[in-house]
């Protein structure tokens, strides 16, 4: 099994392949905005507090990370939406290796700002047995400090793709940082993935050496 790394590569050079400069240019100026923002410096680091949360999940109950702490480790992650291929190659891997994962006692969240609706097909279309919950207008990604506004070429390049808007209910051009965390079961962060640029994600490997290190 390739990793995770790798068949991210090679979806951003089957990208490369069809967009135009202009495009790229877009994209890359984007990563760069996101960079300078100072985003990822300022939002929750390892050794900080995991604040908690209650969103509903695809069956429309309450979760709560302090409920899944008190069945083991978290590894907590952000999908930006069913539409972005980066994410669903992370989710789809995530799937492949779960049970490598809940054999040591831990389990994936994963938190959206889609709507319901669209989490549930991102669901099904990716086959995810984890726990996908919505977070509404990312309120608890903006608790995590992970929030950033897409600046307007991009913003217009979703727009005529595929309505940003009518993924996540509003017009704020907001998205989360595509972050994990793991952790441990007194809700402190032991590990933190945190970058810029949304085609890059935790290496499920990496991960799994921290989990095992608790």
């Amino acid at each position: 099994m390739e990793t995770l790394k790798a068949a991210l590569e090679e979806q951003i050079e089957k990208s490369a392949q069809k967009y135009s400069e202009e495009k790229k240019r877009a994209y890359k100026k984007g990563i760069e905005a996101v960079d300078e923002a100072g985003i990822v410096s300022s939002a929750l680091q390892v050794g900080d507090k995991a604040p908690n949360f209650i969103l509903k999940n695809r069956f429309g109950n309450d979760v709560t990370l302090k409920g899944y702490l008190s069945k083991g480790p978290v590894i907590l992650i952000w999908y930006r939406g069913g539409w972005c291929p980066y994410c669903s190659i992370a989710l789809r891997y995530l799937q492949q290796i779960l049970s490598e994962f809940e054999s040591i006692g831990a389990n994936i969240v994963a938190l959206t700002p889609e709507l319901p609706d669209k989490s549930l097909n991102t669901v099904e279309s990716n086959m995810i047995d984890f726990e996908v919950l919505t977070d509404i207008d990312a309120e608890v990604a903006k608790e995590y400090g992970l929030v950033f506004k897409l600046i307007p070429e991009v913003a217009e390049i979703y727009q005529e793709l595929f309505d940003l808007a009518d993924f996540n209910g509003n017009t704020n051009s907001e998205l989360p940082l595509a972050a994990t965390y793991v952790i441990d079961q007194e809700g402190i962060i032991r590990y933190a993935f945190l970058d810029a640029d949304y085609r890059k994600r935790a290496e499920p490997v990496d991960i799994m050496q921290v989990l095992k290190s608790l």
